[in-house]
């Protein structure tokens, strides 16, 4: 089954970072990256960049685009995983390896298709 891992973030959380955070951080996405395409359940991830980025709404006769990725929340997601894995207390489990757990929350969302 495969499941999509969110990771959130804030601004926030970020700028109170110490160097040491970031590089623990990055040593535990390199090492969830190595693990992940080891054992064959990593599908895909990526960072998602906020710059540029756009919130869309459609009403009846227009289109509304307001800059993104801010909704309604000072969170907005800043990365993902795609896992095919066995179910989900495996992503749930992986999901629990990332350090942005630590100060945010990542969300564990099945892929219907």
């Amino acid at each position: 089954m495969k499941y999509m891992l969110l990771i959130y973030g804030n601004d926030e959380a970020w700028n109170e970072m110490s160097a040491d955070g970031r590089d623990a951080l990055d040593a535990a996405h390199r090492e969830v990256l190595t693990d992940l395409t080891a054992s064959g359940e990593l599908v895909l991830s990526n960072e998602l960049s906020t710059q540029d980025a756009k919130v869309v709404r459609r009403t009846d006769d227009r289109l509304l685009v307001a800059d993104g990725p801010f909704t309604e929340s000072k969170e907005w997601v800043g990365g993902f995983y795609i896992v095919d894995v066995a179910g989900v207390d495996r992503a749930v489990e992986i999901a629990g390896r990332l350090e942005e757990t630590k100060f945010s929350a990542v969300e564990v969302r099945a892929v219907l298709h």
